[in-house]
């Protein structure tokens, strides 16, 4: 009994692990299948890599057996091999077919799928296979990688029967078997096709209430199916129009439902013309007549200085490379760095005019920091002046170490004007600094920084890089374009440009020279622009623009009325060549008109440039950091100046002689300022002064100080003729400004301005308020017509 007890135990317990365990036919089926999938893997990155390596790879077919060779494909020399009998003595580029058809067949295995069809997608893919070699041999027969030997041999066997047209012929043949035994291509289909969307397409206009949802079903039952689509469809659900099944009579006779006749609905769509109003088909029949309206025409004559002003400072053929002091460099660094227990996977050096930019790759593991904190020991083994390390360098995953050259390039200003990047640039104002690490021109537009500071301490390029702005300026720009206001306290720097002061050069109505050198004159004269600035938001907001781009296109459109006080406006930059000097001496006077206009000012086209040696924080103060964006630093001489400057460091540790840094707002980018020579300015400023000039400077508009022009006591008979029209005027508008009356009644400047100043010795308006207009004190025309009347009685 027991032993029974025993047997019955034992046959249930082996039962239940032959239900648990698979069989070996599928099991083997489980593997076999692992290993096609991961075979078919492998020939495709191998027969990937062989395009990029098969040249490194050509002389290590024949040492397969050599252990120590490698190979640069991706799977080493199986890899190599394996591909190079694949594509190059095979079928080319449609071996890739090949790994497909193992994947397929691998997941068939391996989800244990029925084979049924599996043969058939390998005949009809070693088809395809044979058919893509050939073809590309016949197109590309000078590319043996692209169709293989393969491909090549049976186009040379085949033309030598055929010819080139037999073989062309074969190749279509046997694609239009392809294309009819896979893919059911019929010339039916294809009439079915076009038929759709020509229907499509005149359903799309036949939108009428009309249209009701039993028309619709009539359209899609009368399609005409193919052939194909003529066997029952057992899906209860259809989503397109080929699945419907045909409708069939109740003795399973086939019923063809006649098709509707197509109107074809003509759809005329009547142009409707835009009103124009009178002032745009005014506008249209001047430019029509007479053309666009042309600022540079009165000096139409007009010369740009030429290229031979400037003189080829330096090598003329470029940087020169020295490949010891590279690699000198080089080895310290990594030296430096090893001592350190600092790793380098990768070094790789940019030559610049001036500086060496060293990139390095860290091993993993390495903080940024470690490496940042070695600048001093690092310039210390390199026994170089000026080491600075970025780290990283922004959208790069390497740390940068830039060194200066030990002997440093000259970057011409000719060289920098000749360029294509600044010969082609379509900027508003395109200025060309000099050269960056790499050596390539740095062109920026100074209408969109809009305004910028420069600073760095004595002898270090300011003046310079002042004469490097103004000059690519000149270079580009028609005086009819661009006016300058120049500031000089040093007045020594800027007194070249007296010579095209008619040509390029704004100033008050009053002064004498156009090159500012008195503090009295500059506050006068910012004043003054704050003035200007006001007027032109005026003619801006009268002829309903945003910026002085949009304005003179209108203008030159002829869309604007100069009677109304409209007229081209050029672009203004007034350049500040030493700013903490008026500081000292005017302080807020000159602090506050230069705020306001580089919070206002960018729209209507001023521009400041403001360069300044000593830059505390009292000289730039917050108020003018936050309005400059675009900012230039020299070599300073603390790592203080450099984040007032920048907000970084960096500025402390240039070169001098031109070596600068420039940000706006985002990136510190380091350059090599060109260089311009005195003589060289002077030139320039020679030959525009020689051409045909304006009758005198751009004026800008009068100012009149609180202390001045206040209380004075015209007498009635010395009063202007339109005295009593501007008084009018003024207070049925009830706003006291000189532009106004200009407008109005279409007077000078000089002229309205004098007006003012009698009706504020009438008591008709207040006092000069600066920029803002004058209190109006009559309110209104009858209290006009008894002051008067009483003044002459």
């Amino acid at each position: 009994m027991a032993k029974k007890r025993t047997k019955s135990k034992s046959k249930p317990t082996a039962a239940n692990k032959k239900k648990v365990s698979l069989k070996p036919s599928k099991q083997n089926k489980i593997i076999f299948g692992s290993l096609l999938i991961v075979l078919s893997i492998a020939l495709f990155f191998s027969f990937m890599s062989y395009y990029f390596t098969w040249q490194a790879d050509q002389s290590l077919l024949s040492e397969f057996a050599n252990r120590n060779a490698e190979a640069k494909n991706l799977l080493n020399k199986f890899g190599a091999s394996v591909s190079h009998f694949f594509m190059y003595r095979g079928f080319g580029l449609a071996s890739f077919a090949f790994p497909v058809l193992l994947a397929v067949t691998g997941l068939y295995l391996f989800l244990g799928l029925s084979g049924k069809g599996l043969v058939g997608k390998w005949i009809w893919g070693l088809l395809g296979v044979i058919w893509i070699s050939v073809a590309l041999g016949f197109f590309a027969i000078d590319q043996p990688l692209l169709g293989g030997l393969i491909g090549y041999e049976m186009n040379d066997f085949l033309q030598d029967y055929t010819g080139k047209i037999g073989v062309f012929l074969i190749l279509v043949f046997v694609l239009m078997v392809i294309l009819v035994r896979l893919f059911n291509f019929t010339p039916e289909g294809v009439a079915n096709f076009f038929k759709k969307q020509r229907q499509q397409i005149t359903s799309d206009f036949q939108k009428t209430a009309s249209v009701s949802d039993e028309t619709n079903e009539s359209e899609e039952t009368s399609l005409d199916l193919s052939p194909e689509d003529n066997e029952p469809v057992k899906v209860d659900t259809y989503t397109h129009k080929k699945d419907i099944p045909p409708l069939k009579s109740e003795a399973g006779l086939d019923v063809n439902l006649p098709e509707e006749e197509e109107v074809d609905i003509s759809l005329e769509v009547e142009k409707v013309e835009e009103e124009k109003e009178e002032s745009d088909i005014k506008s249209e029949k001047l430019v029509k007549d007479f053309g666009e309206f042309d600022p540079k025409l009165e000096l139409g004559n007009y010369k740009f200085p030429p290229l031979d002003l400037l003189e080829a400072h330096g090598a003329s053929g470029g940087i020169t490379i020295n490949q010891e002091e590279l690699e000198e460099n080089k080895n310290r660094i990594v030296s430096t760095l090893k001592n350190y227990k600092i790793g380098i996977a990768q070094i790789k050096a940019t030559i610049g005019p001036t500086v060496t930019l060293y990139e390095i790759v860290p091993e993993a593991g390495i903080r940024i920091s470690k490496i940042k904190n070695l600048e001093d020991d690092i310039a210390l083994s390199l026994a170089a002046l000026g080491i600075r390390i970025i780290a990283p360098i922004p959208g790069k995953g390497t740390i940068g170490i830039e060194v200066p050259n030990k002997n440093a390039t000259v970057v011409s200003m000719r060289s920098v004007i000749a360029s294509n990047k600044f010969q082609k640039a379509e900027m508003e104002l395109p200025i060309a600094f000099g050269k960056t690490i790499s050596n390539e021109t740095f062109v920026v537009d100074l209408a969109k920084m809009p305004h910028l500071l420069m600073a760095g301490a004595t002898g270090q390029g300011k003046s310079v890089g002042l004469n490097a702005v103004i000059t690519s300026l000149l270079y580009k720009k028609h005086p009819a374009e661009v006016k300058f206001i120049l500031v000089d306290p040093k007045k020594v720097e800027l007194t070249l440009y007296n010579k095209i002061e008619r040509h390029f050069l704004a100033k008050l109505p009053d002064s004498d020279d156009a090159i500012i050198t008195d503090n009295t004159k500059v506050i006068n004269t910012l004043n003054s622009l704050c003035i200007e600035m006001d007027n032109r938001y005026e003619l801006l907001k009268t002829a309903m623009v945003r910026n002085i781009k949009e304005y003179n296109v209108k203008f030159k459109a002829r869309k604007l009325n100069p009677n109304d006080g409209h007229k081209f406006l050029p672009y203004i930059v007034l350049v500040i060549d030493e700013f903490a000097d008026l500081i000292m001496t005017a302080g807020k006077e000159v602090e506050t008109p230069i705020a306001r206009l580089a919070q206002l000012a960018r729209a209507i086209g001023i521009h400041l440039i403001i360069a300044t040696q000593r830059p505390s924080v009292n000289v730039i103060t917050g108020i003018i950091k936050a309005n400059f964006p675009a900012r230039i630093a020299f070599r300073v001489t603390s790592k203080i100046d450099s984040r007032t400057i920048l907000d970084a460091q960096g500025a402390d540790q240039l070169i001098g002689r031109g070596d600068m840094l420039y940000t706006q707002g985002n990136d510190v980018t380091r350059l090599q300022c060109a260089f311009v020579d005195t003589p060289e300015v002077g030139k320039i400023t020679d030959y525009i002064g020689s051409q045909r000039a304006y009758p005198e400077a751009h004026l800008l508009p009068e100012y009149v100080g609180e202390e001045s022009g206040t209380g004075i006591d015209y007498d009635i008979a010395d009063r202007d003729a339109m005295f009593r029209e501007a008084a009018e005027v003024i207070v049925t508008a009830q706003q006291g400004s000189a532009s106004l009356i200009q407008r109005k009644l279409k007077l000078g400047y000089n002229r309205a301005g004098r007006i003012i100043d009698q009706l504020e010795a009438a008591g008709i308006v207040g006092p000069f308020e600066g920029s803002k207009a004058r209190q109006v004190l009559v309110p209104d025309i009858y209290s006009l017509e008894q002051l008067l009347e009483n003044e002459t009685k």
